[in-house]
């Protein structure tokens, strides 16, 4: 039986407060915070040395607050459909993506640059153990794509075919990593 002065928390929310009266089946009370309520006696439990007394059982407060909060709804990520396909690493090979400035570097020098970039970055994805990677070579006179085509065909655990032509044009590779099981 609750009295005027009794520490309480209320029962369906994250509310603790002391009994200011009572009048009928009626409980006013003062919240931690300074606003008056008025409750129910069944909304409302007890706090007595870090006991929750409630119908003659007892249980930790703590443990009626991690019960409590235990019930929270969780929620999932929802992926687009649009977004489940999505390359997760796409590696631009234009060379002014690749150094600041490309003035004075031969056709060789900066196929070699594109090429090596394209190596480093296909071994990182293989030991990140990432799916899918796009390359992006643009379409100029092919040679890239050939250069690409043709490192690609050494692996034995890689698939490679065009990319998605409405998002890249003719202009990508996307490569598929066969994971081990």
């Amino acid at each position: 039986m609750l009295k005027p002065g009794d520490k309480i928390a209320v029962i369906d929310d994250n509310m603790e407060g002391r009994v200011v009266s009572i009048s009928g089946g009626l409980i006013n009370i003062e919240t931690d915070e300074g606003f008056l309520l008025e409750f129910e006696e069944r909304e409302l439990v007890k706090i007595d040395s870090q006991q929750i007394s409630f119908r003659d059982n007892f249980m930790p407060y703590s443990e009626v607050i991690r019960e409590k909060e235990g019930f929270k709804k969780k929620k999932s990520q929802r992926v687009k459909p649009k977004d489940r396909n999505a390359p997760p690493l796409e590696v631009d090979l234009h060379i002014e993506k690749l150094v600041n400035s490309f003035r004075g570097m031969t056709s060789f020098e900066i196929l070699n640059l594109q090429m090596e970039t394209a190596k480093r970055q296909l071994e990182f994805a293989m030991q990140k153990r990432i799916q899918k990677v796009v390359f992006i070579h643009g379409v100029g006179e092919g040679v890239l794509k050939a250069e690409l085509d043709f490192m690609f065909g050494r692996y034995d655990k890689i698939n490679f075919y065009d990319a998605d032509y409405a998002k890249y044009g003719s202009g990508a590779t996307e490569v598929y990593i066969l994971q081990n099981a």
